[in-house]
C-alpha cells in the first residue's frame, strides 16, 4: 500500500517504520523541515507541509491507499487545537482526491466527560468539559459527516493516555518523587503504550469499517493507588504522599472512568503487546536500567 502518515512524530514515526517493514511505501508529513534524516533512516519518505494551511498541500502527491492523521497540537489551547485538528482535518478532506481506501484519525478518550468511575464504550455520551475538548468533538463530527454523507472512509481511534519510551506522565512523576496520591487513590486511569497505538492503527487500516469509532486503550483501567503500589513494590520505594482531592478539580483530576477496548479487540482483532500498565512500565523500567524486583 501507498501510505501517508500526517504528523509523523512520537506515534507516527514507529508506525511508519513498522509499515515499511511490512512492505508498504510510506510517506511521513511534518509541518516543518528538520530531522528528515530520522524519517529516511526508517525508510519513510519525508514531506513538509502545515495542514492548517490549505495552500501548503497543493504541491504534494495526493494519491494514497491509506492515510493516518496523527498530528499533535504544538502549543495547546483552543486556538491551536482548532487550527491543527479541525481546520487541518478539513483541509485534508478537501485535498485527498481521489479518496484513500482508509483514513484513520487519532482522537482522544478525553472526549468522554464521565467522572463517576463508570465503564465507557464507543456508544457512551461525549460532552466537552473544556474548549479544547469541544474542538476534538467538532473534528470527530466533521469526519463522521464525511463518512456518512460523502462515503469518505474515515475511522476514529480515541486514544487513552499514551506512554512509552521517554513519555509517561505517571511514571515520570513517580520517578521524580513528585507523584501524589489523590485522596484514597480511587480514581481510574486509562492508558495505552505507544507501540499498541500503532498496532491499533494498523488493525483499523486493515479491518476497520468507515464511519466507525474505536477506543484505543489497554485491557485494564487501573486505579491510581494500584499503579503507584506496583511501582513502589517494584522499585522498593515508598508510596507517594496522599493529598486531599481537589474541591474543584481540573481536567486531569476530573478524569475518572473505565474505558473499554472490547470493540478494538473483537471487531478489529487487535491483540496488545502491553495489555496492562504492568507490562508496559516493566519494559520502560528495563530500558531505563531500573529493574529492581
Amino acid at each position: 500500500m501507498r501510505v501517508l502518515i500526517v504528523g509523523c512524530g512520537y506515534v507516527g514515526l514507529p508506525l511508519g517504520a513498522e509499515l515499511v517493514r511490512q512492505g508498504h511505501q510510506v510517506f511521513g508529513l511534518r509541518r516543518s523541515a528538520g530531522n528528515e534524516g530520522e524519517l529516511r533512516a526508517a525508510g519513510i519518505q519525508p514531506l513538509i507541509a502545515d495542514i492548517s494551511n490549505a495552500e501548503n498541500l497543493t504541491a504534494l502527491p495526493r494519491e494514497f491507499d491509506w492515510v493516518v492523521n496523527s498530528v499533535a497540537s504544538a502549543v495547546g489551547g483552543e486556538a491551536d487545537y482548532r487550527r491543527t485538528y479541525l481546520e487541518g482535518t478539513r483541509n485534508l478532506l478537501n485535498w485527498l482526491t481521489p479518496a484513500p481506501r482508509a483514513f484513520v484519525y487519532t482522537s482522544s478518550t478525553g472526549v468522554y466527560a464521565q467522572n463517576d468511575g463508570s465503564v465507557v464504550t464507543e456508544e457512551s455520551a461525549t460532552e466537552p468539559d473544556s474548549a479544547s475538548t469541544r474542538v476534538l468533538i467538532e473534528t470527530e463530527q466533521l469526519l463522521m459527516s464525511a463518512a456518512w454523507e460523502k462515503q469518505f472512509p474515515a475511522m476514529i481511534l480515541r486514544c487513552a493516555g499514551i506512554y512509552g519510551p521517554g513519555r509517561g506522565y505517571w511514571l515520570r512523576q513517580f520517578l521524580a518523587g513528585e507523584a501524589r496520591l489523590e485522596g484514597a487513590g480511587e480514581r481510574w486511569l486509562n492508558m495505552i503504550h505507544r507501540d499498541d497505538v500503532g498496532a491499533a492503527i494498523i488493525a483499523a487500516l486493515e479491518h476497520g469499517a468507515p464511519g466507525e469509532i474505536y477506543n484505543a486503550v489497554d485491557d485494564e483501567p487501573a486505579q491510581q493507588r494500584t499503579l503507584f503500589a506496583w511501582l513502589a513494590e517494584r522499585l522498593h520505594r515508598p508510596m507517594p504522599p496522599a493529598v486531599p482531592e481537589m474541591a474543584s478539580p481540573g481536567r486531569r483530576a476530573a478524569t475518572n472512568k473505565r474505558v473499554s477496548n472490547q470493540k478494538l479487540r473483537l471487531a478489529l482483532g487487535c491483540n496488545l503487546k502491553y495489555p496492562t500498565f504492568r507490562e508496559g512500565y516493566a519494559a520502560e523500567l528495563a530500558r531505563l536500567g531500573l529493574c529492581a524486583d
